[in-house]
């Protein structure tokens, strides 16, 4: 069969910067600060706010607005400075801003998905949302998006991202239920299932804090189980871009403790959903230092999100990749469990995996060491394509693919007895070498929209014949 690889490049730019608050560890560091800014006269704080203002600005969308923002953190903790003058204000705010480079290392491991809004375009054209994991200072991972079309050739044109990068706003104050604690509390090792009586039918973090009673006085044993339930439900939040009217200026960052040290590899699917609406799923590794979580990100406009944690012991492995419609009235996950194998997951409630059938082992020379799944499987009339990536000697990473069954999807109908698509001599040279992954492709008539990252560097596209594919499988 026949590949068509696209001209198309995508690179890290060290110059897309984040704006972030900066953290500074000891109080007394913070107090010091804002009082040799109060000591400051008012030529001081102009000349100063002038330099600041040249040099970073620019750079930044809303630089004012998300400054004072950084301002407004230190007042919960030293509320006599709101009496400042706004350039007082403005200038302790730039003290504990920084800039993040978060694609500076990498922009790689692409998924693609049809954008929500397919309006005004030629007959034959779709217009996409592509995610990227972008990797920066300390090897922290987030997710970047960008946007384009692929017209009726097949063609694939990039829209020109915007020079700018932000974060989103995070609901504060997001409302929790009693119910959703209840179904939580299973995974929280050693809880007592009767202080969740204590919390009222609906409540906030802080409100949970409360009535949950943690004191000084309490014991280590009976603080752990509720600051484990405290930061599951902080790990399950909602957020927003309401400044961002690009999606290329998006940047999803860790927030949560659970996912503090990087959000990877996100595999997004247009899932449909029993009312015939469609709503974006997007699973992804959770990283806090120690240990790994796949967690789910919920969207419907690529501008309000969702993030829920997923559970039970079919989740504890990377690479989950959701099926785009329940099956049988189930839903369906294929994910590696056991570091080497692929395994299929079914269960009626998205957040919670209990059972796992083994879907494929290693065969073949070329993936002897572990196979994953590529994203989430596409249906055609033959039944359920799903790429595949597989790891063989030397760590060289290449793609492949297999058929499962449309009615049963534990059952494999064929299989590619050689790669897909395997590293060039340009493709192998990156930070990881020997490396072609992706999260995901794409339909688009009778072909196939593939992104795909070379060597965990840089992405680029591909295109082949869902036929000439399925020609060339080998049935089981």
């Amino acid at each position: 069969m026949h590949v068509t690889r696209l001209p198309l490049r995508i690179a890290q730019d060290p110059r897309r910067v984040i704006l972030m608050f900066l953290v500074i560890p000891r109080e007394s560091r913070v107090q010091r600060v804002v009082n040799s800014i109060c000591e400051m006269s008012d030529e001081h704080v102009d000349r100063l706010l002038g330099e600041i203002h040249e040099k970073f600005s620019h750079r930044h969308q809303h630089f004012v607005d998300i400054v004072h923002e950084h301002f407004c953190r230190i007042i919960r903790h030293n509320p006599h400075i709101q009496r400042m003058s706004t350039k007082r204000q403005l200038l302790v705010g730039c003290y504990f801003s920084k800039e993040y480079s978060n694609q500076a290392v990498a922009l790689f491991n692409p998924s693609i998905v049809p954008h929500p809004d397919q309006k005004g375009l030629p007959d034959g054209a779709v217009r996409f949302i592509m995610s990227l994991r972008a990797t920066g200072e300390g090897h922290l991972s987030s997710i970047e998006f960008r946007s384009g079309v692929v017209d009726a050739r097949g063609e694939v044109t990039l829209d020109q991202p915007l020079h700018y990068s932000q974060m989103p706003e995070i609901v504060e104050e997001k409302v929790y239920t009693r119910e959703f604690a209840r179904m939580l509390a299973p995974f929280v090792p050693d809880l007592d299932r009767e202080a969740l009586e204590k919390l009222p039918e609906s409540f906030t973090l802080r409100e949970a804090f409360r009535a949950l009673k943690i004191s000084k006085n309490n014991t280590p044993a009976e603080r752990r189980p509720i600051h484990s339930l405290l930061d599951l439900l902080e790990a399950n939040y909602d957020f927003r871009f309401p400044r961002s009217n690009d999606i290329s200026t998006q940047v999803i960052f860790p927030y949560s403790k659970r996912e503090l040290v990087g959000m990877e590899d996100v595999r997004f699917v247009r899932f449909l959903q029993d009312d015939g609406s469609y709503i974006y799923y997007g699973t992804y590794t959770a990283y806090d230092g120690r240990q790994i979580h796949t967690q789910l990100i919920e969207t419907t406009d690529f501008q309000r999100f969702s993030i829920r944690t997923m559970h039970g012991i079919a989740v504890k492995d990377k690479g989950m990749a959701l099926f785009p419609r329940k099956i049988n009235g189930q839903y369906v996950i294929t994910s590696r469990q056991d570091g080497e194998n692929l395994y299929i997951m079914f269960s009626d409630n998205l957040y919670i995996w209990e059972e796992m059938q083994l879907l494929r082992t290693p065969e073949y020379d070329w993936e002897l060491i572990q196979l994953g799944n590529g994203g989430s499987p596409i249906e055609t009339e033959a039944g359920w394509l799903l790429l595949t990536h597989a790891v063989g000697p030397m760590r060289r990473y290449v793609l492949s693919a297999c058929l499962l069954d449309l009615e049963d999807p534990s059952k494999v109908i064929a299989c590619l007895d050689k790669p897909l698509m395997e590293p060039t001599e340009e493709e192998r040279e990156g930070y990881v070498p020997n490396v072609l992954y992706t999260c995901g492709w794409m339909q688009h008539g009778d072909e196939i929209i593939m992104p795909y990252a070379m060597s965990d560097s840089y992405t680029g596209f591909a295109r082949f014949k869902i036929q000439e594919l399925l020609d060339e499988m080998i049935a089981v």
